[in-house]
């Protein structure tokens, strides 16, 4: 090597060494490379987030959810979507009010959209070959043709409607399909109050949407959901699981994968989920169902009543130690109650041994009988209990509820005398007008002239225009015999009042209405 070559090789490592003593010192002082190089060897080293959970499971909470999310799968399956093209001209709001309660079928109206309307709700398999449950205002008023079921896996068939009961408010349809997945039919005597349920449905078309609650009550009545009709069953299992438009007909199911009830209406100021929800049990639906498989109509059995709930007065004023059963308010002429004997103010306790809780549970029980067959009423009357054998009947539409017991003879003389002021009770009665003795088809009875405002019988139910035909099971004739009568009661005890009334759409109610003697 000669001397220059060996002088510029010196140079050179002289030259690396100070430019390496320079970026040592800037790495040392904070330089950007430095830094950047730095970090990258941090962020390699960091831990994200917390070493383990803050809380860990036991295991039954672990199993737990396993549950859930087995029940989910497992039943997703049973759970269809329906669409239908609803035509206007019959019920332009599927979403109608009942007081707070409202059915809940969605439809998806565009507010520049020409009829027909599109609407959706759910339904439920019941058999491998097509037959799908759901609730009968789905399908109202539905052409067969444009019925659409969407499975859970997404494939669409055409339905056509077996048959319809809009007293429960179910249907039947059937689509030509085979190896569906069935629900699991459960029974009501298997839940309870409080016990976990999940809901299936497709609320705002969101298919196959699972909610989970619990049983909040059952046996729930007197809602007016399914409305108007005197006989319409409404005995509903509530429950606090999600809820929304699009839900109708849907299933309500237990953590074993049993369907117990078909969800039918939500209990709502907006519309929308609440906080509790409503299905019609599946004992109920059972019979619907069978009934409808058969020959595509309802076969139902009826006893011909009407009834009303037995509380703590009405209870005191016939003689039973606690409020119990459901009271008879009035008797179909020539139905089956008549018939067996049935008498207006007789409390039935009993349905074939089942001890009953109240009319929309004795309703309830009724449904699930056809007609011919014979029930057996144990009913309180006069301080005793007796059997009764009522031999369930067909409804005969054109047959009117009406009071069975003896009218006082034609000829005797009615007392008038002007108005009596029962101011204890809050009450004030007169004689019988022509008017309403023409409009209300009685015989005899008092007039209410007065009721003051959230006074005892205010709170009991009597209002001006009302009717009193007896009091307890003697007919009343004038104002003072009705005074008379009331005067025999000691303070403290009850009275039971036969009260003629006329309903919101201008029918005549009869029913039954109990008063306390005030001290």
């Amino acid at each position: 090597m000669d001397r220059r070559t060996l002088f510029a090789a010196i140079v050179l490592i002289a030259l690396g060494m100070v430019m390496g003593i320079v970026l040592v010192s800037h790495l040392g002082s904070g330089n950007a490379i430095g830094s950047v190089l730095a970090q990258s060897r941090t962020r390699v080293s960091q831990q994200l987030g917390a070493k383990q959970s803050p809380i860990q499971l036991s295991e039954s909470v672990r199993q737990l959810n396993r549950v859930f999310v087995e029940v989910a799968n497992a039943v997703t399956p049973a759970v269809v979507g329906i669409r239908v093209l609803r035509e206007r001209g019959g019920r332009e709001d599927i979403l109608e009010f009942f007081g707070p309660f409202r059915r809940f079928f969605e439809e998806r109206r565009p507010e520049d959209a020409p009829p027909p309307q599109r609407a959706q709700g759910s339904g439920v398999v019941v058999t491998e070959d097509g037959y799908i449950v759901t609730n009968n205002h789905v399908v109202e008023s539905v052409k067969d043709e444009d019925i659409r079921v969407v499975t859970h896996e997404g494939k669409e068939f055409r339905a056509r409607v077996i048959g319809r009961d809009p007293l429960t408010d179910l249907a039947l349809l059937k689509v030509e399909a085979r190896e569906l997945k069935p629900a699991y039919f459960g029974s009501m005597d298997d839940i309870q109050v409080g016990e976990w349920v999940v809901a299936v449905g497709n609320p705002f078309g969101l298919r196959s949407t699972v909610t989970a609650g619990i049983i909040s009550a059952i046996g729930r009545g007197g809602l007016g959901v399914i409305g108007g009709d005197p006989y319409a069953v409404e005995n509903f299992i509530q429950t606090d699981a999600a809820i929304n438009p699009g839900n109708s007909g849907g299933g309500l199911f237990t953590l074993q994968g049993a369907l117990i009830g078909i969800n039918t209406a939500i209990a709502t100021t907006t519309g929308f989920y609440q906080g509790y929800g409503f299905a019609v049990p599946i004992d109920i639906v059972r019979s619907v169902v069978e009934d409808l498989m058969e020959d595509g109509k309802i076969d139902r059995g009826y006893i011909g009543v009407q009834i009303q709930p037995v509380d703590d007065v009405t209870a005191k004023a016939i003689g039973l130690d606690r409020p119990q059963g459901a009271i008879v308010s009035s008797v179909l002429k020539g139905g089956a109650a008549e018939r067996a004997g049935i008498k207006e103010g007789d409390v039935i306790l009993e349905f074939d041994g089942i001890p009953v809780k109240s009319p929309n549970h004795l309703q309830g029980l009724v449904v699930t009988r056809r007609a011919g067959q014979t029930i057996r009423l144990t009913i309180w009357r006069d301080g005793k209990r007796m059997d009764k054998n009522v031999t369930l009947r067909r409804r005969d539409e054109d047959a009117t509820v009406e009071r069975v017991s003896d009218s006082r003879d034609s000829g005797e003389q009615r007392e008038e005398i002007s108005s009596v002021d029962l101011g204890k009770l809050g009450l004030s009665i007169g004689p019988l007008s022509e008017r309403l003795r023409t409009q209300m088809e009685v015989e005899e009875g008092v007039e209410v002239t007065r009721v003051t405002p959230y006074s005892h019988a205010w709170e009991r139910g009597l209002r001006r225009g009302d009717v009193i035909t007896h009091v307890g099971n003697v007919p009343v004739r004038s104002t003072s015999e009705f005074r008379r009568l009331l005067g025999q009661r000691k303070p403290g005890e009850a009275v039971l009042l036969r009260v003629v009334s006329v309903g919101p759409n201008g029918e005549i109610l009869r029913r039954l209405v109990s008063l306390e003697i005030p001290s």
